[in-house]
């Protein structure tokens, strides 16, 4: 856990970091990031980044655990309408792609199989366990709960800033992006919802 500021100007200079950082680590990744570029774009010094994080990888750790937060809970999950949660997800995405850069860094440069994180349950099991209610009441398709958040994700992913055909900008027509929440929603709708 890296270490907190103790006063308002080191709680600025922190969040400075954190900021830079972030955009920094979405663009290069944890290999092509940059400690000189980070502490001169934060208006701080390396001094001050080591004794907050201790190194480079805990400064990207710090950070990626805070976007993974953001990412799993900023939209909430309903089995009653998963195809609306598949679509809120990809309006994240387009809010945000710096966040789904760092996931993919994560798993490019840490994790290139299995969970994105050691803990991935503090951040699934509420929501299997909403998926697998649904499934019991038969709204939601038969099948391990993990797999079909899994799918959900990965439909409202379609152009997200990582997709391997085509990555959308927030900067599009409202039409265009529209069109395809309504795609994501039939996807959903037809994959994985039943009656």
């Amino acid at each position: 856990m890296p270490d907190q500021p103790s006063t308002a100007r080191g709680t600025a200079t922190y969040q400075r970091i954190l900021e830079v950082a972030t955009a920094e680590f979405a663009e290069h990744g944890i290999a092509g990031a940059r400690v000189d570029r980070i502490v001169a774009a934060a208006r701080t010094n390396k001094a001050q980044l080591y004794a907050y994080f201790g190194n480079k990888e805990r400064l990207f750790d710090t950070i990626f655990l805070a976007s993974l937060e953001r990412i799993t809970n900023v939209v909430p999950i309903d089995a009653g309408d998963l195809a609306d949660w598949a679509t809120q997800l990809y309006d994240e995405y387009l809010r945000r792609p710096d966040l789904i850069r760092l996931a993919t860094w994560a798993r490019l440069e840490r994790r290139p199989v299995g969970h994105l994180v050691d803990s991935h349950s503090q951040y699934d099991d509420r929501k299997l366990g909403i998926i697998a209610d649904a499934q019991a009441a038969g709204r939601v398709t038969a099948g391990n709960p993990f797999d079909v958040m899994a799918l959900v994700i990965a439909i409202s992913m379609a152009w997200s800033p990582v997709s391997n055909v085509y990555a959308a900008t927030a900067d599009e027509a409202p039409e265009v992006h529209q069109q395809r929440r309504e795609l994501i929603r039939a996807c959903v709708e037809r994959a994985i919802l039943t009656g």
